[in-house]
């Protein structure tokens, strides 16, 4: 007898590969937006304090090994937290299948009534994927995850260090090459282009507006360089 159950692939398989690689991009723009405003902030904040090449670099350096590190870190540890939370659920569910089928066929056939099936489409429906995949049914319908797409800690982790020391590369390499006259308003200047492009590229990501999302970049960017700017002067003339 030919068995003709049908193989679990998606119709939309490039959707799939995008929506798996959301979460690196999302690790990679948090990330490179934190580098830009991070190392733009300490560095105003150094220069307005002591602009010697120096300490500046010495600064911009040490900032960003110690910004990416714990950008990647902080991602890893957080995303692994979040794989094991979803795993352990996975499990569960897992073993209910084992001990209690009947109980969680009911369940699934409530849970696509609450979506407005009648009952008898809602429980013909969990009957066919519970013979199918009941796991990955009840995941989706019951806990909101995907058991083939669970976020990977690795992929969030190097994005976000990458795009740390990429974003604070910005700011460092203006601060160190303008005249020391203009490194305050030109690291303001290209931080604030900066932080437009790391808008516009989250915008599209989440197709949300544009608008809002850069000019809460760059007003908050703006507004965390002024205040370390204000700190900056101030112990350099105190200190």
């Amino acid at each position: 007898m030919t068995n003709t159950q049908p193989h679990h692939t998606s119709l939309f398989p490039d959707e799939d590969r995008v929506s798996r690689r959301l979460n690196a991009l999302r690790a990679g723009v948090l990330g490179a937006n934190d580098g830009i405003v991070s190392i733009a902030a300490l560095l105003v904040g150094v220069v307005a304090a002591n602009p010697s090449p120096a300490i500046i670099l010495t600064a911009a350096i040490a900032g960003i090994a110690a910004g990416a590190l714990s950008m990647g870190v902080g991602e890893y540890v957080s995303v692994s937290s979040q794989r094991d939370a979803e795993q352990a659920q996975l499990d569960r569910e897992r073993q209910w299948h084992e001990h209690r089928p009947d109980w969680e066929l009911d369940q699934l056939a409530q849970l696509h009534m609450e979506t407005g099936m009648s009952e008898e489409t809602a429980r013909r429906a969990a009957i066919e994927q519970t013979a199918f995949d009941p796991l990955a049914a009840h995941a989706r319908a019951h806990l909101g995850i995907d058991p083939e797409a669970l976020i990977n800690p690795w992929h969030a982790a190097f994005a976000s260090l990458i795009a740390f020391t990429l974003g604070g590369m910005f700011p460092l390499l203006t601060a160190v090459l303008a005249p020391d006259s203009l490194k305050v308003p030109l690291t303001f200047g290209v931080v604030a282009v900066a932080l437009a492009i790391s808008g516009l590229v989250s915008a599209r990501l989440g197709h949300a507006p544009r608008a809002r999302a850069v000019l809460r970049n760059v007003l908050g960017g703006s507004l965390a360089m002024a205040i370390t700017w204000g700190i900056g002067s101030f112990v350099g003339v105190h200190v």
